[in-house]
């Protein structure tokens, strides 16, 4: 029954009954695999049993009623172009199906080596934010250093020029520069004036800038307070879902030649169930039962036709009556419809 052959004429030929139960057989398996696969698949995310388990059940059906029909519609015939022909997009298909069973049953297989992988990802996940938010905040600190340094920069070079006009004038007294003359005289009086120009400038200057750097360390301060802050609300993260799993698997699969090739065969083995059905009609030698089959099939067609061509003699005798135009168009048409 699983197999989508005609119960009735199997019964007639039960030689053929053990090949059309495994592959029955088969079918009704890979069902029970999808149903497992999905139901799993969505209880990584969803959490909650009687959903995973009422989807997986649908799903489960209809990978089982899809099976059936892939191989329920192959028929054996006398070419083995017109048989491959029909079954490869049949086999393209059932590929498509194992990878679509294979892979939430894989996350299942792995699930322990995946946990490792998860909890290693989150911890990424977690020192991604602590860098972004110290990179954030060390770009932000390091910018009013560089606002301090520009501030510290002004006093110093006007200290520098304040001591060196200092130094002009106490050369000019002293004699050892200036007008080489030892007194203090006019020139001195105009460098010492300069000088204590410059002085007090540069104690309004350190009193402005000095009011401006204490409110600039403020701000690095509290620029600081706010990345602890940051840094202690990042939260662990819950990177535990399908797709999740999926991407922790993708990484074990790159790092381990061992897992990768064990998670191959997995791949291969479903593979190999899932066209096994397709594969067993396509090799298998025509059977009694596709005769009958064929024969059953042949049958029904034959009495189409002959009602088909009662209507179509009877159409004709009716067009007798119609004008010749008319009953030319009817004869056309009907023997268009023959081929």
């Amino acid at each position: 029954m699983c197999s989508g052959s005609n119960l009735n004429l199997l019964d007639k030929v039960p030689t053929e009954g053990a090949k059309y139960a495994g592959i029955g057989a088969t079918i009704f398996f890979t069902g029970i695999f999808a149903t497992i696969a999905a139901a799993y698949a969505i209880f990584t995310f969803s959490d909650n049993l009687w959903i995973s388990s009422i989807i997986g059940i649908v799903w489960g059906g209809m990978i089982f009623n899809l099976d059936r029909y892939i191989v329920s519609s192959m028929r054996k015939s006398h070419s083995l172009k017109k048989e491959w022909t029909m079954a490869l997009p049949r086999i393209f298909l059932a590929l498509i199906i194992s990878l679509v069973i294979a892979r939430p049953l894989e996350l299942k297989i792995f699930e322990k080596e995946i946990k490792t992988e998860l909890d290693l990802m989150n911890t990424e996940i977690i020192n991604a934010k602590r860098d972004s938010t110290n990179n954030y905040y060390q770009g932000l600190i390091a910018a009013k250093q560089i606002e301090i340094d520009i501030l510290l920069t002004a006093v110093s070079i006007k200290q520098q020029h304040r001591n060196q006009l200092r130094s002009q004038a106490t050369a000019e007294a002293d004699g050892t520069g200036g007008t080489m003359k030892r007194n203090a005289g006019p020139i001195y009086k105009i460098k010492k004036a300069e000088a204590d120009k410059v002085e007090e400038e540069l104690a309004a200057l350190e009193s402005n800038n000095q009011t401006l750097i204490t409110g600039i360390r403020e701000q690095i301060a509290g620029l600081q307070e706010d990345k602890s802050l940051k840094l202690v609300k990042i939260e662990h993260p819950d990177y535990t879902g399908f797709a999740a799993r999926l991407e922790a698997l993708g990484r074990l699969t790159n790092k381990n030649a061992s897992l990768w090739l064990a998670n191959m065969f997995i791949i291969l083995l479903f593979i190999a169930i899932e066209t096994a059905p397709v594969l067993v009609k396509l090799i298998s030698s025509k059977g009694p039962y596709d005769y009958m089959l064929e024969t059953e099939e042949y049958t029904h067609e034959m009495d189409w036709l002959a009602k088909k061509a009662k209507l179509n003699t009877k159409t004709r005798k009716s067009a007798k009556t119609y004008t010749a135009q008319e009953s030319e168009y009817i004869d056309q048409y009907l023997t268009s419809n023959l081929h």
